[in-house]
């Protein structure tokens, strides 16, 4: 059993990293509370592969529980299904004594925490992710929200899971273009914070995507819980160091965004987005040429789609004017100096700095 803990005072919380530990979700979550009755949050495939499985090991741990599911997919962040799932709690009696259990990735993630967050103005809720994005990512440091027709994550707010149970046999299910998103956010923490995690994934990368070493799985799973949970501990709401983990997700979500949110995957859009990051960082002088040969050659081997032809840079400098970490006096893009050590920078138009790598990258 891996454990790695978020230190937020008496918010604090565990996250729990063990190979089946999906199936023994009721004794956790025993551990934690006496709560009243359960909400199960899911999508329908995860629901379909885990659902009741993880229903039935939290009622024989004597709670009442209630699978309440949504749509795959990221359209399913949205006042819609924020609205039905309030309806389905209400109708299922759901308390301030309740407890919502969010079961799937990032999406189902999401959704269900600013769900509980604005639920009865708050209940508590867990985390029992099942993708690597959301295993590595979304599922720590109580970021939840949904999107808006004009930007993603927008509306949200900080909500803290009391626990996350983490399962790497779930990565099992995953598809190719899933296991290659997940590890894109792998990465960036290798970027932001680790070089000897970076260099660690230079080596093993393939081995990691396959998910053939048990040990060395756990490994990068514990290793980015580690690394996140450090950051969140010292910044818990994002006015410094946090945004580090904001590193490629400036470009990444205005691709999402000008392309639908239906094109790429989130982790996919990253990949392009932190490729851009560091070459804005090396364009700046920050960072050195050989360091950026080793960030693109690694993440030249995660296997996403390329940015479509239609898609030019004004669009996308207009959709970063829609970033979260955007402020009255400009936008924070964290940048690289070398890796494993970031440096954010305050810009007002990216137009000529995103046009100058999408020609170089076309090229």
């Amino acid at each position: 059993m891996s454990i790695v803990h978020v230190p937020l005072r008496d918010r604090g919380y565990d996250i729990w990293i063990e190979p089946g530990l999906i199936g023994q979700a009721g004794s956790f979550v025993g551990r934690s509370g006496n709560f009243s009755r359960i909400a199960l949050i899911t999508d329908r495939t995860v629901s379909g592969l885990y659902g009741e499985s993880v229903a039935e090991s939290l009622r024989e741990a004597g709670f009442q529980t209630h699978i309440l599911t949504v749509p795959d997919g990221e359209d399913s962040k949205s006042y819609r299904e924020l609205e039905r799932l309030h309806t389905e709690l209400i109708g299922a009696g759901m308390t301030r004594d309740g407890l919502i259990a969010a079961l799937g990735g990032g999406v189902v993630g999401d959704l269900a925490g600013f769900t509980a967050a604005t639920f009865l103005r708050g209940v508590p809720f867990i985390q029992i992710p099942t993708t690597l994005l959301a295993q590595v990512d979304s599922s720590v440091g109580g970021k939840t929200g949904i999107n808006h027709p004009l930007g993603k994550n927008l509306v949200g707010s900080f909500h803290q899971p009391l626990m996350v149970l983490m399962d790497p046999e779930t990565l099992k299910t995953l598809g190719r273009r899933d296991l290659w998103a997940g590890l894109a956010e792998v990465v960036k923490y290798g970027l932001i914070r680790d070089a000897g995690f970076f260099a660690f994934l230079e080596e093993n990368l393939d081995a990691l995507f396959r998910l053939s070493d048990e040990t060395d799985v756990v490994r990068m799973l514990n290793t980015c819980c580690r690394i996140k949970a450090e950051v969140v501990g010292l910044d818990e709401r994002e006015g410094g160091l946090r945004r580090i983990l904001n590193f490629g997700h400036t470009l990444g979500h205005a691709l999402e965004a000008a392309t639908e949110y239906g094109y790429f995957r989130h982790g996919e859009a990253v990949v392009w987005g932190m490729r851009w990051a560091a070459w804005e960082s090396h364009r700046q002088g920050l960072l050195a040429a050989p360091e950026l040969e080793r960030i693109d050659r690694l993440l030249g081997r995660l296997v996403v789609p390329p940015i479509p032809e239609t898609v030019d840079a004004s669009v996308l400098a207009e959709k970063t004017r829609l970033d979260k970490k955007q402020s009255a006096r400009g936008l924070n893009l964290v940048l690289l100096e070398r890796i494993g050590n970031t440096r954010t920078v305050r810009v007002t138009d990216l137009t000529d700095q995103i046009k100058g790598w999408l020609d170089h990258v076309r090229t």
